[in-house]
């Protein structure tokens, strides 16, 4: 298969700061379309599989799975898109499309394991696959998402991750205006999650283990902000919520918060890999039907879906912009929480 050379920012190793490097993208197959990328947002997955944190990474390592381009070519077959169209990819480039789990539209499921887009086995080239801190990405068109014209471009890209392992989990568990809808912890993951929630019609509430992000909270949609080490306001929430979404990504006690949740309640992990300590109490589980669960992003379908409902309620994401050459000092700054609240890298700069 024929390729290109393309300018890229990676890693060689996970103890070495990412530089500027040339990778091969493949020339568009029939179903391709080429993008030429414009901002690229910074997650904090970038950074773990840039240090390989999880174990695993392929070197050299190039992250980004928040990307907002134009597409410049497209394939033969090709009818989604043409050329000159504003278009984004999340964190899938491929999936088996047979499985019981592609076939509902949750690739992110993949029975047989999706292709990443970076960090995932390159079907087309071998190896493994590049993401979006690059002048171009190379992606099938049923793994592109339209983008609303009326948002501000740099501000979706934390929507294609940020923004969809919130949503997924919002509309799974069928949040909507009667519903009573908690958050754990302010950050990137947490600030889209407490849009996207009152932006469904949900009563929020913030859990913060400080009063410091109350007045930011309120600002982005939140109706009350608890302060978890608290006990007297901790108690006054007791049975409370439907669901809780929990985007803290380090170790925690999540029995405090289940004790918070309604009959029925589900707490729900989605920033957190791991065990939990202390061990999880399952008495109020029991005695209130309560359940601890977890998701992962969404599928192409339901990507798509929040990206027109941003689109509809003009929700975009709280963001620094950067350029492509300040990523090493982002990294040390997202590691002491310094970011209000997602970093997006402006990929003109890389040019």
């Amino acid at each position: 298969m024929s390729t290109f050379s393309v300018k890229a920012y990676g890693a060689e190793s996970d103890i070495a700061d990412l530089k500027e490097m040339n990778i091969e993208r493949r020339e568009t197959t029939p179903n391709d379309v080429e993008i030429e990328i414009l901002y690229c947002g910074v997650c904090h997955s970038d950074l773990h599989t840039a240090r390989n944190d999880w174990g695993g990474t392929m070197y050299p390592a190039v992250p980004g799975h928040e990307i907002v381009g134009k597409i410049t070519k497209i394939g033969s077959d090709v009818t989604k898109f043409k050329i000159g169209d504003l278009a984004a990819v999340g964190c899938l480039v491929d999936s088996c499309g047979t499985c019981e789990s592609c076939k509902q539209d949750l690739e992110q499921y993949c029975l047989n394991g999706f292709t990443g887009t970076y960090n995932g086995l390159d079907k087309h080239l071998g190896g493994h696959t590049y993401g979006g801190y690059s002048e171009k990405v190379v992606v099938d068109q049923n793994f592109v998402l339209k983008v609303p014209s009326n948002l501000d471009l740099a501000a979706v890209a934390p929507l294609l991750c940020a923004g969809i392992t919130t949503w997924s989990p919002l509309r799974h568990w069928n949040v909507g205006p009667n519903s009573k809808v908690a958050v754990v912890g302010l950050g990137g993951l947490g600030h889209m999650a407490i849009k996207l929630a009152k932006g469904l019609g949900a009563e929020v509430t913030l859990f913060s283990r400080t009063p410091g992000k109350t007045d930011d909270a309120k600002q982005l949609g939140a109706d009350h902000v608890i302060i978890s080490t608290n006990e007297t306001q901790m108690e006054s929430v007791k049975g409370k919520f439907d669901v809780i979404i929990d985007t803290v990504p380090y170790v925690h006690d999540v029995n405090p918060y289940v004790s918070t949740l309604n009959i029925n309640g589900t707490h729900v992990l989605v920033g957190y890999l791991g065990g939990l300590e202390p061990i999880l109490n399952t008495v109020p589980m029991i005695m209130g039907r309560k359940s601890v669960a977890g998701s992962v992003i969404g599928g192409i379908a339901e990507t798509q879906e929040l990206l027109d409902f941003c689109g509809e309620h003009n929700i975009v994401s709280e963001i620094e912009m950067i350029n492509m050459q300040d990523i090493n000092q982002a990294y040390e700054r997202m590691l002491k929480s310094d970011v209000r609240y997602r970093f997006v890298i402006d990929m003109k700069s890389l040019s």
